[in-house]
């Protein structure tokens, strides 16, 4: 099928490439000019939902607010074979942009293009365009809203607790950008607003009063000269961090404040339960202020070593590193299924002003995934049974 072009679009740029990365670039630029910004998914909900029911797939779309789930290929008569979910968020940040989504050389420019819908690009790609690629497992795809926002925001946690069938994928691939690299793991995150008390007084007694700003002075010193903690999980390295990130406090610039507020960010990595990192911070604190929770994130294990993760390794990712961030990976960690990080968006674009991705990254990730989908299927009759016991081993 020939690439289609909308009126005024960039048919002169998408003509340079093969028509298979133009259907692929095409889709892209399609999703970007979706306007999706957290909170306002739902019209490319819809639009998904509408293109996707025009693809052959195995069952109904199952909807979850503005996430879906598609069950894609299906074995005959219940055999065994790997089933594998990839996953990616529709919502972007807002960022700004001085001009329309576009390319220009082998950059695409638009709202998420690295973040994550580059990712969603090959997703729709593979239902659309690879079929050969994946006839020979059970895929799902899941696209789903609200991953930039708070954690308990965060619609994949709605369709994880009611989705039976997602639960029991072998693997979960988030196709966050990770400029085709294999980020495994991720690191957990703990936001506390830490609270330091004192009385007021006048500026010009200060005797009179106790100055809360002056009381964090010494826990602020405790933070600046802690060295990161490291780790070594499956050959890989993850650091255990704490930073002050916001303050807030005072009533005057001729008063004494009597309290100051301390946003603190703590990520820790993947061997270190959520409980055992509030611990480690209240330890920290040491009785010095109040602490209040304010967002509990856990964190993922590598699974380096899970069969469908080494064979994705073994496709031509560009790197294997630790996540040195929090990821939904640790969503489907604590529902006890392996995920990993891959994706062809420029990591480094993530969040950016005027935001873009590489097209040659694009492409490069289309054909890593479907070497990795042809590989898993290549298997023998007996993968999808020896990839169920070893996620039991590994959860």
């Amino acid at each position: 099928m020939e690439p289609t072009f909308a009126p005024g679009s960039d048919k002169a740029a998408l003509a340079s490439f093969s028509p298979e990365s133009a259907r692929l670039v095409e889709t892209l630029l399609w999703l970007c000019r979706i306007p999706s910004p957290t909170g306002e998914e739902g019209p490319i909900c819809e639009a998904l939902v509408e293109r996707i029911a025009r693809a052959p797939i195995a069952g109904p779309i199952r909807r979850y607010g503005h996430s879906i789930v598609v069950p894609v290929t299906r074995a005959k008569n219940g055999a065994a074979r790997p089933r594998i979910a990839l996953v990616g968020h529709t919502d972007v940040v807002r960022t700004s942009h001085d001009g329309a989504v576009r390319i220009e050389g082998d950059r695409l420019y638009g709202p998420g293009a690295s973040d994550m819908k580059s990712g969603l690009a090959l997703m729709l790609d593979l239902l659309e365009e690879g079929r050969d690629a994946i006839e020979g497992i059970d895929l799902t795809l899941v696209f789903y809203a609200r991953e930039e926002g708070p954690f308990l925001e965060n619609e994949l946690g709605d369709v994880l607790a009611g989705d039976d069938e997602l639960r029991r994928v072998e693997l979960a691939v988030c196709l966050e950008p990770s400029d085709n690299k294999l980020s495994l793991g991720a690191s957990g995150s703990i936001q506390a607003g830490i609270t330091f008390r004192g009385r007021t007084a006048h500026s010009a007694r200060p005797w009179q009063g106790e100055n809360a700003i002056h009381k964090a002075g010494p826990f602020l010193c405790d933070l600046a000269a802690r060295a990161p903690r490291e780790v070594t999980l499956d050959g890989l390295v993850y650091r255990t961090v704490t930073t002050a990130t916001m303050a807030q406090g005072g009533r005057g610039r001729n008063v004494v404040p009597d309290e100051l507020t301390l946003n603190v960010n703590h990520r820790f990595s993947p061997d270190t339960s959520i409980e055992q990192a509030q611990r480690e911070l209240e330890a920290l604190v040491a009785g010095r202020a109040e602490i209040e929770w304010r967002d509990l994130s856990p964190a993922a294990p590598p699974h380096a070593s899970h069969p469908l993760v080494t064979k994705l390794r073994d496709a031509g990712v560009r790197a294997v590193e630790p996540k040195q961030a929090w990821t939904d990976v640790a969503r489907f960690a604590t529902f006890g299924v392996a995920a990993v990080n891959f994706g062809p968006g420029e990591n480094a674009q993530a969040h950016q002003r005027n935001e873009w991705t590489s097209v040659e990254k694009l492409s490069e990730g289309r054909e890593i995934v479907r070497r990795w989908l042809a590989a898993v299927a290549g298997a023998d009759a007996g993968a999808g049974a020896t990839v169920a016991g070893a996620r039991l081993e590994q959860s």
